[in-house]
């Protein structure tokens, strides 16, 4: 029988992939719908006024193409992410329960509310990730007021 606390986790990285992967098809989406109407925009008398929307519908498919490589880069860096081991320090993969939070290092999400219990995804390369990466269990951090690391696994 698996251990809990790593159902727990492999629960949390699954939960972020799904968003992960919702934003990737919303991106894909938008791009798609920006190069459409890039092709759609008819020719006509006022030439600067075709240019001009033709550019606009360029840089909207641009701006959605550097979202979706940062989600891809993402969802790359959560799949690299081992769940499948109790952790004893606050590493990549590790799930943190403090005095007044409960942190999951593995992908940038911020607050997210699973099950009626807020959790917080933190990337892994995040400032407070950092912070808490030197920390183990009984050891205080700030975070929001004074919190105390109650388990890590």
């Amino acid at each position: 029988m698996m251990d809990q606390r790593i159902v727990h986790k492999v629960l949390l990285k699954q939960y972020a992939e799904d968003i992960f992967l919702q934003r990737i098809a919303i991106a894909q989406q938008a791009m798609d719908e920006a190069q459409a109407a890039a092709n759609q925009e008819g020719k006509s008398s006022a030439g600067d006024k075709y240019e001009t929307a033709r550019a606009m519908s360029h840089l909207e498919k641009d701006m959605h193409a550097r979202q979706l490589l940062a989600h891809q880069q993402d969802l790359n860096t959560l799949h690299a992410i081992n769940v499948q081991n109790i952790c004893q320090a606050p590493v990549a993969g590790a799930f943190v329960r403090s005095s007044s939070a409960h942190f999951f290092i593995g992908a940038g999400l911020g607050k997210q509310v699973i099950d009626g219990k807020t959790i917080i995804f933190l990337s892994p390369a995040s400032p407070l990730a950092q912070k808490l990466m030197t920390k183990r269990p009984g050891d205080e951090f700030e975070f929001k007021g004074n919190n105390r690391i109650i388990e890590i696994y």
